[in-house]
C-alpha cells in the first residue's frame, strides 16, 4: 500500500510531457510505497483544428494514467497569465513566466492531497514550483529531460550572468564549457544565449536548480561519463541519471493514420534490413517549400531508400503551433518526384517514430536530435545524421558528432527561422555517409556498443538502475 506521494509538474511540450509519465510510471513499479499526482498544466498556445488531419500534440485529457497509482489532475487557465507582448521578446521568458502564474493553483492542489507528499519533482522550466514546495514544507527535485551535457551549459550560462552579466555575443571564440570535452562554438549554443531576456530567464532557472535537493536526469552514465563527472562541483545537488527513460510502447502519443501506418509497415517489411534511412524532426519538425524541395533533390539524388515523415509548417500568425499533416503531399514535393521514387522511398505524414526506429529495415536516422529522439534511436542502435532545428538541439548535435561519434553531421549549427538552405548536395552527400560512406562503418560500430550499454544500464546492478535506488532512498530519508 503507497504510503508517500509525489506531486509532479511537468511542461506541456509532447517530449517533457511523455517523459515524464514514464519515469512516474517506473517509479511506481520500482517501489509500492509510493503512489504520484501528476499535475497538467493547459498549454499556452491552443492548437486550431486542422480538418481532421492529424496533429502530434496529444490533448492533456488524452493523457491517461498506466497504473492506479498515478492520480492526473487538469489544471484550468491561470487566472493571470504574461501578456503576449513578452513573447515577441523571447519565448522562453514568457513561457517560465506562464508556468509561475500558475504557483497559486499548484499550491491549492498539492493542499488538496489526503496522503503525506514527499516530494515535488518539477520540469526545467517550472522551478518557480521551488517556492509552492519550500512554503508547504515539501522538498524539490527537478526532471530534466535533456542531456547532461545540456545540463553543464545552463549551469555555465549561470555563471556567467552571475559574474559578467550579460548574454553571449555571436562575434565571440568558442566557449569553455565544463560538461563539454571541446570548446563549443557559438553557432550551436541555444538561440536565447544571444537575447538579453531569455539569457537571464535560463540562467535564473539554473540558479533554482541549485536549490532542489536533487536533479534526476534523462540520461546514463556510459552515454555521458565526461559530463555528469563534471557536475559534481561544489554547490550542485546530487545527480541522479535514470535513463534511458523511454516511451517504447508509445503508449502516450498520438494515434497516425492507421491506413497509412499499416501501409509503412507493409513497405518496410519488404526492404532489406537496414537499407533504409528515416528522416523525421519531431512533434515541432517541419520545413519551408524550398527546404522542402533540397530534400527531395538531395533524397532522389543519394539513391538511397529512404522514409520521409513531412509536416506542413503552422500559418506565419500561429508560428508556435504545431504542424499538421498536409492535405496532398505532392502539393509541397517536386514534380513527379513521388512517382521517381515509387518503390525506393516513401514521404508520409505523421507517424510513431519509435515503432519506425525499431524495423529491421532501418538502418540511418536523419534528425532533428530532441533528445528523445537521440535515446530512441540509441535503443535501437540506428546511427544518426544531425540535422538540430531549435531549443538545445544544436548542442545534443555537437555532442553528438564531437563528443560520442555517434552521428554523421548534416548541418549542426542550423536553426530552423536562420533563413539559410541545407542544399540538396548537403543532405545527399550526409544520407549516403551515414548509410555506406568510410564513417558509417565506425558509427554504427559505437552505436551497437552503447545501445547495448543503454539496456544493461536498466537491469538490476546497472548504473541507472543503481542511481534510481539511490534516488528512492535520498527521497524517503530526506522526508523524514
Amino acid at each position: 500500500m503507497a504510503t508517500a506521494e509525489l506531486v509532479f509538474v511537468p511542461t506541456s511540450g509532447v517530449g517533457h510531457l511523455v517523459s515524464t509519465i514514464k519515469f512516474v510510471t517506473q517509479f511506481l513499479n520500482r517501489d509500492n510505497r509510493f503512489s504520484a499526482t501528476i499535475l497538467v498544466l493547459k498549454y499556452p498556445f491552443a492548437p486550431t483544428p486542422t480538418d481532421g488531419i492529424s496533429n502530434p500534440l496529444p490533448p492533456s485529457s488524452a493523457i491517461t494514467p498506466a497504473t492506479p497509482r498515478i492520480r492526473i489532475i487538469h489544471l484550468p487557465v491561470p487566472p493571470d497569465p504574461p501578456s503576449l507582448q513578452i513573447l515577441s521578446k523571447s519565448l522562453e521568458h514568457y513561457y517560465s513566466l506562464y508556468i509561475a502564474s500558475y504557483k497559486t493553483l499548484v499550491k491549492n492542489a498539492i493542499i488538496d492531497i489526503a496522503v503525506p507528499v514527499v516530494g515535488l519533482v518539477v520540469d526545467l522550466f517550472c522551478t518557480s514550483m521551488i517556492d509552492v514546495g519550500n512554503e508547504l514544507g515539501v522538498n524539490s527535485y527537478i526532471f530534466f529531460t535533456s542531456c547532461a551535457g545540456f545540463l553543464g551549459s545552463m549551469f555555465q550560462l549561470e555563471t556567467r550572468d552571475r559574474c559578467v552579466g550579460v548574454e553571449f555575443d555571436r562575434s565571440e571564440a568558442d566557449s569553455i564549457i565544463p560538461c563539454f570535452a571541446h570548446p563549443v562554438p557559438m553557432g550551436v549554443l541555444p538561440r536565447y544565449s544571444f537575447n538579453g531576456d531569455g539569457f537571464r530567464s535560463m540562467a535564473i532557472h539554473a540558479r533554482r536548480f541549485k536549490e532542489s535537493k536533487g536533479i534526476i536526469i534523462n540520461t546514463f552514465a556510459e552515454l555521458e561519463s565526461y559530463a555528469l563527472s563534471s557536475l559534481s562541483e561544489a554547490g550542485i545537488p546530487p545527480i541522479y541519471p535514470v535513463g534511458p527513460v523511454l516511451d517504447l510502447e508509445s503508449e502516450n502519443r498520438p494515434v497516425p493514420q492507421e491506413s497509412q501506418s499499416r501501409e509503412i509497415r507493409v513497405w518496410l517489411d519488404n526492404q532489406p534490413p537496414s537499407s533504409v534511412v528515416f528522416l523525421c524532426f519531431g512533434s515541432r519538425g517541419c520545413f519551408s517549400q524550398p527546404q522542402v524541395v533540397e530534400i527531395a533533390n538531395g533524397l532522389e539524388s543519394s539513391g538511397v531508400r529512404f522514409l520521409w515523415s513531412l509536416r506542413r509548417p503552422p500559418p506565419s500568425d500561429k508560428k508556435f503551433e504545431a504542424p499538421s499533416d498536409y492535405a496532398d503531399l505532392d502539393d509541397v514535393l517536386p514534380e513527379g518526384f513521388q512517382e521517381r521514387v515509387k518503390g525506393k522511398g516513401r514521404v508520409s505524414g505523421w507517424v510513431r517514430q519509435v515503432d519506425v526506429l525499431a524495423h529491421k529495415a532501418i538502418g540511418g536516422f536523419v534528425s532533428h536530435c530532441g533528445w528523445n529522439s537521440v535515446l530512441e534511436s540509441i535503443w535501437h542502435a540506428v546511427p544518426l545524421v544531425a540535422w538540430p532545428q531549435y531549443a538545445e538541439q544544436q548542442l545534443n548535435a555537437f555532442k553528438l558528432v564531437r563528443e560520442l561519434g555517434l552521428a554523421v553531421e548534416m548541418k549542426m549549427d542550423y536553426h530552423r527561422e536562420g533563413g539559410s538552405l541545407v542544399t540538396a548536395d548537403q543532405i545527399e552527400r550526409a544520407v549516403r555517409s551515414v548509410m555506406d560512406g568510410e564513417e558509417a562503418g565506425e558509427v554504427r560500430k559505437r552505436m551497437n556498443e552503447i545501445s547495448k550499454k543503454s539496456r544493461e544500464t536498466l537491469i538490476h546492478g546497472g548504473s541507472s538502475y543503481i542511481s534510481f535506488g539511490n534516488l528512492i532512498d535520498d527521497m524517503l530519508a530526506s522526508s523524514l
